[in-house]
């Protein structure tokens, strides 16, 4: 496990994801880049890709499978110390399977919001989601979905409430934007104080860990709650190595471990 670093990738490697994901050369990719952190922009891209007919989900960097063995280990190390359902939050999910498909497959009982500021993709997504109608593997299970500004997540969910927050792309969008950097250090200040003290967030990044863990350890040194930093490398795709940031509440026992 390695620790922190500060937010800053090269502006090549969001082009090189557009090309890998093909999105069609209009005005919103410049948008995009300089405004991901305004919500009329994602509204605008989640129209024009819902537009072009049956729906398809649309994923940063990889899918649900590139990330399950580190996914689904934590949620069945979370459930042997839980009753009920895990609260699981899919930050910042726009129209990605990751929350559906942790639904569909986590052995344990889970209760997963996914949860985007663009109300044009929540509602794809919960079209899409009544249309397949999916069971999951565990019956206690259930799936929501949620129009929320992810600054505001005090707003929706009370302290210590929840047991996993993920994060996929929604801070690497946030710190290549032109404003979004002063967010996305409220964005962890606010997941410290809603995880329960046992609690993960986890920030999948193409991001170098020489920068993003010093930018993770100076906001985690602002916020009320104390926090423990790591980070494990998922893999290389198309080219691009990712990484897997860790963020949990500091506890005792955590901190004896």
């Amino acid at each position: 496990m390695l620790l922190f670093t500060r937010l800053a990738v090269p502006l090549r490697t969001l082009q090189k994801l557009t090309k890998a994901h093909r999105w069609h050369h209009t005005s919103l990719t410049n948008e995009l880049i300089e405004n991901m952190d305004k919500k009329a922009t994602w509204d605008r891209f989640y129209t024009e890709n819902g537009s072009k007919g049956q729906f398809k989900n649309f994923e940063w960097f990889f899918g649900f499978h590139s990330v399950k063995d580190f996914i689904l280990p934590v949620l069945q190390t979370m459930s042997h110390s839980h009753s009920g359902p895990l609260n699981i939050l899919d930050m910042g999910c726009g129209t990605s399977a990751l929350g559906p498909c942790i639904y569909r497959t986590s052995p344990c009982a889970v209760k997963v919001v996914c949860a985007d500021i663009s109300s044009v993709a929540v509602k794809l997504m919960q079209k899409h989601s009544n249309s397949t109608l999916v069971q999951p593997c565990n019956p206690s299970s259930a799936l929501a979905f949620l129009e929320m500004d992810c600054t505001q997540l005090r707003g929706y969910f009370v302290a210590r409430s929840l047991d996993l927050i993920l994060d996929k792309g929604t801070t690497d969008a946030l710190v290549r934007s032109k404003e979004g950097q002063v967010k996305a250090g409220q964005i962890v200040k606010q997941c410290l104080q809603v995880l329960k003290p046992s609690g993960t967030l986890l920030q999948f990044s193409d991001e170098d860990p020489d920068a993003r863990l010093v930018w993770l350890e100076r906001e985690v040194r602002g916020a009320e709650q104390a926090a423990n930093v790591g980070v494990q490398e998922v893999g290389e795709l198309r080219g691009v190595s990712y990484f897997c940031y860790q963020i949990s509440p500091r506890t005792s026992e955590r901190v004896s471990k």
